[in-house]
């Protein structure tokens, strides 16, 4: 059992060595400077060791030779080395601290980069909070660990190497004594660190939990208002935040409690130092100043020993935390490219669906064998009941997921032998449920499409019947839609929406049901705008309400992730079947 306790903590200690070099990596960049720290830290350390020197001759002048001129002159260097010494240190923080945000930065443009390349299934599977926590939290904890705490070690063990290496020259029988305390110090440190491990561990999922409510209840808080569930979510936060308290505490108690227990062992090795260090002033082995200049050093041992083990507990919180950050990191992109992807350029807009079918978890289809045309320019809707996979279909096409079988082609290319950006670049989609930035109302119309002139937008704007409503607020253009479009009405959102997909001017549009927050009058301004923006566009509308697909080219009735029914409004009404109970379903609805 023993054996196999410590076969398992090599691997641990061999995982943790792991990700911190690949931690130190992202130094690499700013090597130069680390040089330029390492040396002033080099300065630090010989600073440390002359000063331990100089109360040898300090004692001498002051007690046996009575001299005032080396006295003065001894003072002047004192004063000269720590000058040097407190230079030497703010110029190594100084760098460290520029380097360590500079790192920062790197690691959540990392961060955010590897999040912004996942699939959509990787954000059902990890909750926004989560992410967040990663991109906030995780990285501040990984700072310390990667700048200061490098620099640090490699400033605290050289003063150690130096002072003790002094300590063994004046006299090596005594210091061997002084450092048996070192094996009793280790142990605590060795005790403490896996403590700390697990604490800050837990309070990092903890406050991943804490970010997730949050999210949740600002999004969504006009449905907790609604609902009358304020004080649900303040016990649930309350909950999530206690729990972290309990967590940080514990960390805060074992970091606290490791200077105690430094200072207990450090007074337990002074006191049996001036035991024998005193017996051997007395016999005559060493003389007063030599002793006095021996305890100096052992004494100024005791911070640089303290800071190792501090810093040591900083690496280890960080181990912790970059061991969640390169999860993300590491984890592989559903959607990959080809090595000789294909730049499709701008699409004639032909699109085919040939025995399509989808998985979400590998067990139950969502669709199944789905085929049909869209030739260049046509217009497509997709009708059915809740679930039936109409979403789905629409998903695929930009590959925001791939296809579990079949194969999705555009301009005769299979989707998957293309460039995503060059593909995702034809297609401009409307969203039922409207997605605005906290941003102006200028910069959401021409997202995706930021070169193009001011007219453009204004151009956009009047097709999809914003302009005027746009113009009556107080900035114009340049108002800031707030958080999710806040700030603006549904209707309003929507316009700005299909404004954004007008900008785009991409050869395929897909309408997920575009109209739906929009007033009668409205609703038939913007109709006749997408009508003309459709001609030469192929177009894919998802339909709820059946009255607004009666002139397209084409419906698919969908069931149950099944092609049931295709034709034009005419033909499917004529069949008396699926559609036509669908419609009648709807409109009996709309007379009661």
């Amino acid at each position: 059992m023993g054996d196999e306790l410590s076969q398992e903590q090599l691997k641990i200690n061999a995982s943790d060595l792991k990700i911190y070099l690949r931690l130190i990596g992202f130094l690499r960049p700013y090597l130069k400077e680390l040089i330029i720290a390492m040396l002033l830290m080099g300065v630090f350390a010989g600073c440390m060791v002359l000063q331990a020197w100089l109360v040898q001759p300090a004692v001498k002048y002051i007690f046996s030779e009575k001299s005032m001129s080396l006295l003065y002159t001894l003072a002047l260097g004192i004063v000269v080395v720590f000058f040097v010494k407190s230079a030497a240190d703010y110029g190594r923080y100084v760098l460290m601290a520029d380097i360590g945000q500079k790192i920062i930065k790197d690691i959540r443009n990392k961060l955010y980069e590897c999040i912004q390349g996942q699939s959509l299934r990787y954000f059902v599977k990890n909750p926004t909070g989560i992410l967040m926590s990663r991109i906030t939290n995780d990285v501040n904890m990984v700072q310390g660990s990667v700048t200061s705490a490098v620099t640090a070690m490699v400033k605290e063990v050289a003063s150690v190497i130096g002072l003790l290496g002094y300590a063994f020259y004046m006299n090596w029988k005594l210091t061997l004594i002084a450092i048996i305390i070192f094996p009793a110090v280790g142990y605590v440190m060795n005790r403490l660190r896996k403590k700390i491990k697990k604490y800050a561990r837990r309070s990092m999922e903890v406050m991943g939990d804490i970010n997730t409510v949050l999210d949740e209840a600002i999004s969504g808080i006009r449905i907790v208002k609604a609902f009358g569930m304020e004080e649900y979510e303040k016990d649930r936060f309350g909950s999530y935040n206690h729990q972290f308290y309990r967590n940080w505490m514990k960390r805060l108690k074992i970091r606290g409690i490791a200077s105690p227990l430094m200072e207990v062992l450090g007074g337990i090795a002074a006191a049996a130092i001036f035991v024998v260090g005193g017996m051997s002033v007395i016999k005559g082995v060493m003389t007063p100043e030599q002793f006095f200049s021996y305890v100096t050093a052992l004494f100024m041992l005791y911070q640089p020993i303290k800071k190792i083990n501090e810093v040591n507990i900083e690496i280890q919180e960080g181990v912790t935390a970059a061991k969640r950050i390169y999860d993300v990191i590491d984890a592989q992109p559903e959607m990959v490219e080809k090595p000789n992807a294909i730049d499709l350029g701008r699409s004639e807009g032909d699109v085919k669906y040939r025995s399509v079918e989808f998985s979400y978890n590998g067990d139950e289809y969502a669709l199944k064998g789905v085929s049909f045309d869209a030739p260049k320019g046509a217009k497509i809707a997709f009708v059915g009941e809740s679930g039936a996979g109409k979403t789905t279909i629409i998903n695929l096409l930009p590959r925001f997921y791939d296809v579990t079988s079949g194969e999705i082609t555009i301009d005769g290319h299979d989707i998957r032998d293309l460039t995503i950006k060059s593909l995702r670049a034809n297609i401009a989609m409307v969203e039922q449920k409207n997605i605005l930035f906290n941003d102006t109302i200028r910069a959401n119309i021409a997202y995706g499409s930021q070169n193009e002139s001011f007219d453009k937008i204004i151009e956009a704007a009047k097709a999809a019947n914003a302009h005027d409503f746009i113009m009556e607020m107080p900035d114009g253009y340049d108002t800031i839609a707030g958080e999710g479009g806040v700030r603006l009405s549904g209707g309003q959102m929507q316009r700005i929406c299909i404004a954004r997909a007008i900008m785009k001017n991409a050869p395929i549009l897909v309408l997920d049901e575009a109209t739906s927050a929009l007033d009668t009058e409205s609703e038939q301004e913007v109709h006749a705008a997408l009508d003309r923006l459709m001609e030469n566009r192929t177009t894919f509308i998802i339909a709820h309400r059946l009255s607004t697909i009666q002139g397209v080219d084409k419906i698919i009735a969908l069931s149950k992730g099944e092609v049931v029914e295709e034709g034009s409004h005419e033909e499917l009404m004529a069949r008396n079947g699926y559609y036509t109970r669908l419609y009648n379903l709807q409109f009996g609805s709309d007379d009661a």
